[in-house]
């Protein structure tokens, strides 16, 4: 039993863990939609469009996620801009900026004279150095979370299955794209932190691929999420406390793992549901 107590006798192990489930929370709503929507490539440009404004706030001495902020908003209105104006597709608008943001990040770290250091911890964070400052930020950050996936549940939910019901119901597709993208935004950029630009997507997206098999309703699929987020950072945090690994990859590959048992666990039982099924005798 002390094997899994003794790295939360610290203090600052114990912020890493509070941290990390609230950036899983938040990361089992938006995730979700993610999945259900199938905006994994959105999540992931987002988190590499974070670049440029994050090393420009480590350069300027500003705190990092107004930065990471900044950059990801500019991400999103250019997405919409190259979409409208430049009627390009969905995918070739974040690839697009993905790339230009990318690079742009890395011209200005490069240019500051300290490479290795600042990108090892913009592109991999550090949960462990997580303060009292950031739990607020965080709680924040859940708080909006959920109060953006409440207001918007049923605009999202018609945007879902097709656009034009939710035109025609008045539910306003466009504002509850918006409301989507910047729900996205929040959860990346709150998760910055903790697992890094380079990483934010698997604690974005595993939780939700890990919860989706086992759960029908979106509310369910959300909170299954959430809890799998939080078993995972628990989880990598023992482990990279023991095997001296870094946290946050190994928190993001604890979730990833949780994906891949989920669907050979589904793989496995739902032949055996079956089978249970069709033995079981019609009424008359």
């Amino acid at each position: 039993m002390s094997f899994l107590t003794d790295p939360f006798s610290f203090e600052f192990v114990q912020r890493a863990f509070w941290g990390g489930s609230l950036v899983a929370i938040l990361c089992g709503i938006a995730g979700t939609w993610v999945i259900v929507r199938g905006m994994a490539f959105l999540g992931e440009a987002l988190a590499h469009g974070m670049l440029p404004g994050v090393a420009l706030a480590t350069v300027l001495g500003v705190p990092v996620l107004l930065g990471a902020a900044a950059s990801a908003v500019v991400m999103s209105l250019g997405i919409g801009a190259l979409q409208r104006r430049g009627r390009l597709s969905y995918d070739t608008s974040i690839g697009l900026l993905f790339v230009g943001m990318l690079a742009l990040g890395v011209i200005v770290i490069s240019h500051a004279g300290s490479f290795a250091t600042d990108a090892t911890a913009i592109l991999f964070g550090d949960i462990l150095a997580i303060g009292v400052d950031d739990l607020v930020v965080l709680t924040v950050a859940v708080a909006l979370g959920v109060v953006t996936a409440v207001v918007a549940h049923r605009s999202l939910v018609a945007l879902a299955v097709d656009e034009r019901v939710a035109r025609v119901l008045g539910l306003r597709p466009r504002l509850a794209q918006t409301a989507l993208v910047g729900l996205v935004t929040l959860a990346v950029v709150a998760s910055y932190q903790a697992v890094g630009s380079l990483l934010v997507v698997g604690l974005l997206v595993a939780p939700a691929v890990a919860a989706r098999p086992w759960t029908h309703r979106i509310p369910t699929t959300m909170a299954l999420a959430a809890v799998i987020g939080v078993v995972a950072v628990f989880v990598g945090l023992v482990v990279s406390w023991h095997a001296a690994t870094a946290a946050g990859a190994t928190i993001a590959a604890t979730a990833i793992a949780a994906a891949g048992v989920s669907g050979a666990l589904r793989s496995v039982l739902s032949p055996l549901r079956r089978r249970v099924v069709s033995a079981v005798p019609v009424p008359v």
